[in-house]
């Protein structure tokens, strides 16, 4: 199967999960900014398609997602999805240019440069866009960080041993 077709398949593959996946945590009260479901795929398809692939995965997931599961609900949409377009956009970038030897530290230093970048934008969108006077540096702070610590517990452990997992099954290639 050629490059270009796997890379697409595996993004809408991707995007399917960032819709199901998401349904499952929003039983329980909270759940979905606690431990990010809809991040994790996002996360996944930048570092092992690369760009544009990661990209399109981060704007399409949430908009999809809201207009088929109201989640993410309209007013958390158009934050929500500039924080997924970063997370797509910086993964893919940085598996591309990140110049270490150790694969291992590669990919960390990837998904934690593209966690924190779309974490940055999520506050600075917010901030200077959609929340103008109302959010604070120690809202964001909560938010992106001290009630998400368990997704990025999840993500820092889940997504690394999966894209190793697939690159084990040859089912993508170690350089997105």
């Amino acid at each position: 199967m050629s490059s270009n077709i796997r890379k697409t398949a595996g993004t809408a593959l991707c995007i399917a999960i960032g819709i199901a996946l998401p349904l499952a945590f929003h039983s329980i009260p909270n759940a979905g900014r606690v431990f990010l479901p809809m991040h994790i795929p996002v996360l996944l398809c930048g570092l092992a398609f690369g760009f544009p692939y990661g990209l399109a995965c981060g704007i399409v997931t949430p908009l999809l997602s809201s207009l088929i599961t109201g989640m993410p609900p309209a007013a958390m949409l158009p934050a929500m999805l500039c924080e997924l377009a970063v997370y797509g956009l910086a993964a893919s970038l940085l598996m591309r240019f990140v110049r270490v030897k150790n694969p291992y530290a590669k990919l960390y230093i990837a998904l934690a440069g593209a966690m924190l970048s779309g974490r940055v934008v999520l506050g600075l969108v917010n901030a200077l866009l959609f929340q103008v006077g109302h959010y604070t540096l120690q809202a964001w702070l909560a938010a992106s960080f001290v009630t998400a610590l368990p997704g990025i517990a999840i993500q820092a452990v889940l997504i690394p041993a999966i894209v190793f997992g697939l690159r084990k099954a040859k089912l993508i290639e170690a350089n997105a």
